[in-house]
């Protein structure tokens, strides 16, 4: 009865894998495109929204470079994804095509999702292209991206969870190589058991991640784990499902047991997950009495704040420590004119004579909607 309720899914993540889009070799599996391609479209004309979140450019770069094993070289690494993007939506549109239906690529970095204005255009883009009836095919931009490509290229899994976040959608569904979610790896341990539904995250889950081996992929049911809490947040539904099932979406959308479902938490406001998933400049740290004060609703007030720990500007992310992170959010003032206030009272600071980077008639060092209680 848990899953009926993916039937009434209207917007749709679905997150293809590394493991399940290339090869052994790991050159990118142009069959199973098509054979996606075929699932997707057929949820399409049923009047679903569906975005994807694919990998696989690295596979496609390979493939036409003519690359063999891993490529340890990060420049290389960049030039082969520069390479294979292009080919992977050459790849995509050709099956698309075939069922009447458009798409679209979007390269993106995660912190794209993190300065608010670029977010804003970003899911701006996304609504314009769904009300155009074309299919967002969206991959982090590894070429340029080399933070996040590290040692192993990137899975997406982080990704696919943010971009669901942002998009309001009700589910996200993750193709992958492996049934669901186990107790232990499967493919090491005969006592291993499915874990069919996750209402919470706790140490537990967490201690069933394990990691991966594949040669392109990094993402592992660890990473997977914690995509399922900035979904859940967002009060959407992950499930992790073996791709290579035989009509995996149309399974997963009309409730049946398959995968690993993680159940969604009651939605928050797009503004508040945003704060809470961005990454913070800086911390102020503050004495009990605020701490009080805002757990009840409150504005924090200059007054209250005991100390101010990196450099951060007007509308950054921080976080509010009181002992540890209690809260976080946008913060009105810079911490060079914060510690200019920090301690006193309101009528004191608006006798001040200083240049502050916010209005100076500003008193509030948070605004309750700019804050998210952790």
């Amino acid at each position: 009865m848990i899953r009926k309720g993916l039937r009434e899914a209207k917007r749709i993540v679905i997150k293809i894998g590394t493991s399940i889009l290339t090869d052994e070799e790991g050159n990118v599996d142009i069959s199973y495109i098509k054979k996606i391609a075929k699932q997707i479209s057929k949820l399409r004309k049923k009047g679903k929204d569906i975005i994807i979140v694919s990998s696989g450019a690295i596979g496609c770069g390979r493939r036409e470079l003519g690359i063999r094993g891993k490529i340890r070289d990060i420049k290389l690494r960049q030039a082969t994804a520069a390479v294979g993007q292009n080919l992977l939506m050459h790849d995509y549109h050709i099956a698309f095509k075939k069922h009447n239906q458009k798409v679209a690529q979007i390269l993106i970095a995660y912190e794209s999702f993190f300065n608010r204005k670029t977010y804003l255009n970003l899911r701006g883009s996304i609504d314009t292209l769904l009300r155009l009836h074309v299919i967002p095919i969206i991959n982090e931009n590894d070429p340029i991206a080399t933070d996040e490509i590290g040692t192993t290229f990137g899975d997406n899994d982080k990704l696919s969870a943010l971009v669901a976040s942002k998009a309001e959608a009700d589910v996200l569904i993750m193709l992958t190589d492996i049934d669901g979610l186990y107790t232990k790896d499967p493919r090491r341990s005969k006592d291993s058991k499915i874990v069919r539904t996750v209402k919470t995250i706790d140490k537990k889950i967490k201690s069933y991640g394990g990691q991966t081996s594949s040669l392109l992929s990094r993402g592992g049911m660890t990473a997977k784990i914690d995509a399922a809490e900035i979904a859940m947040d967002a009060g959407c539904s992950l499930v992790i499902v073996n791709g290579k099932e035989k009509k995996v979406l149309e399974k997963v959308l009309d409730g049946k047991d398959i995968g690993t479902i993680f159940l969604p938490k009651e939605k928050i406001a797009s503004k508040k997950r945003w704060i809470k998933q961005a990454p913070v400049k800086g911390s102020i740290i503050v004495d009990e009495g605020a701490k009080k004060a805002m757990l009840k609703g409150k504005n924090l007030l200059p007054a209250g704040v005991l100390d101010v720990k990196g450099s951060f500007e007007l509308e950054d992310v921080v976080d509010v420590v009181c002992g540890k992170a209690f809260a976080k959010g946008i913060v009105d003032y810079s911490s060079g004119d914060l510690k200019k206030v920090k301690g006193r009272k309101t009528a004191q600071i608006r006798k001040m004579v200083c240049n502050l980077g916010a209005d100076s008639s500003c008193t509030n060092v948070f605004k309750h909607e700019n804050l998210v209680l952790l």
